[in-house]
């Protein structure tokens, strides 16, 4: 199949820049010094490829990337990085590890221990609070949980915390300084829990963050224009196809790629040479910049557009499609979504 023969909006993964992607993560961070992220694709078959590159265990986000994550034959090492107090969803991932899975659940309350360890989960990540206010106990907690943990039979492996306020910041000395002060309290944490784990990082500080044993990192794989303003040393894999259905005569032009097919919390997508004005449900409008001699395309003309978070953007296809310039070589399904 050819490029152009696709109904659009379609979600198209270059092959030449995830290689790219994979080979230089994998150089940085070979084996499991890297936990690759399956929330950023949501396929398992690009999870295959992160697998064959040398990363041997994965975080999810959800209970059903868990589940997909197994049935597709890779739960060797899969840490639920994600507080879950739902008994039934819990339970079948407890089922999942007694059946030969190795599924590690994060916890930060007495009541996520409780739902764990109800639930038969053999082990446990204490999540910490470093700095993001999200999940995460308070570090000076952390020793008291894990002796709660173990208490009801479950194995504390260690801990984990995200230092999701640092992990964007444009600027590389604040960047690392944020992460600095974020490691100093997961370590002072680490002291009190044991344990041969510290889970931290992401994309952003992947190079920076020296005191995590494993790495999330999950965007570096496919990448996004917010990442991209870091300078790191990977490439935008990822971009949306969409045609031109409208070109006004005052002077701006409209295609079929909207709210329901680009993430929008990290800011507008972009397309080169233009600026991109709104995304509203079907359409993104967009025109070239005062000033430009740029031609405006024409009705039927298709367009790349590159998303600024790539997480919810890949959740709202149903698949991918990897392509070598103008030539689809496979289909993917994206097929971890939902919970």
């Amino acid at each position: 199949m050819e490029v152009f023969q696709l109904v659009t909006p379609a979600l198209l993964v270059d092959v030449g820049a995830l290689d790219h992607n994979l080979a230089t993560m994998a150089a940085a961070l070979p084996g499991s010094r890297l936990r690759p992220h399956v929330k950023a694709h949501k396929s398992t078959a690009l999870a295959r490829r992160q697998a064959e590159a040398g990363h041997p265990g994965f975080t999810c986000a959800t209970p059903r990337e868990v589940r997909g994550m197994v049935e597709a034959g890779l739960g060797d090492d899969l840490l639920l990085a994600n507080e879950v107090v739902d008994l039934e969803l819990l339970s079948h991932l407890g089922t999942l590890a007694r059946s030969g899975a190795r599924i590690t659940v994060a916890v930060d309350s007495e009541e996520t221990i409780a739902a764990a360890a109800e639930a038969r989960i053999p082990e446990v990540l204490i999540d910490v609070n470093v700095g993001l206010p999200r999940c995460g106990c308070a570090p000076e907690a952390a020793g008291r949980l894990a002796e709660t943990a173990r208490r009801r039979g479950l194995a504390v492996r260690g801990v984990m915390g995200y230092e999701g306020h640092a992990v964007g910041l444009e600027d590389r000395g604040t960047r690392t300084e944020t992460v600095e002060a974020s490691m100093e309290l997961l370590s002072a944490a680490h002291r009190e829990v044991g344990g041969e784990v510290v889970s931290a990082g992401g994309t952003g500080s992947y190079d920076i963050n020296t005191v995590a044993t494993e790495i999330q990192a999950g965007s570096y794989v496919l990448m996004d224009t917010a990442y991209a303003k870091l300078a790191l040393p990977f490439r935008n894999a990822l971009s949306i196809l969409a045609t031109v259905v409208s070109v006004s005569a005052g002077g701006w032009a409209v295609a079929d790629a909207g709210l329901k097919a680009l993430g929008m919390d990290h800011g507008n997508p972009s397309i080169e040479g233009m600026e991109v004005w709104y995304c509203s449900d079907e359409h993104v409008c967009f025109a070239p910049p005062a000033g430009s001699e740029e031609p405006l395309p024409r009705v039927g003309d298709r367009i790349s557009i590159l998303p600024a978070h790539i997480d919810p953007t890949v959740a709202y296809h149903e698949k991918m499609h990897l392509v070598s310039g103008d030539t689809v070589l496979e289909t993917w399904p994206v097929d971890l979504r939902g919970w």
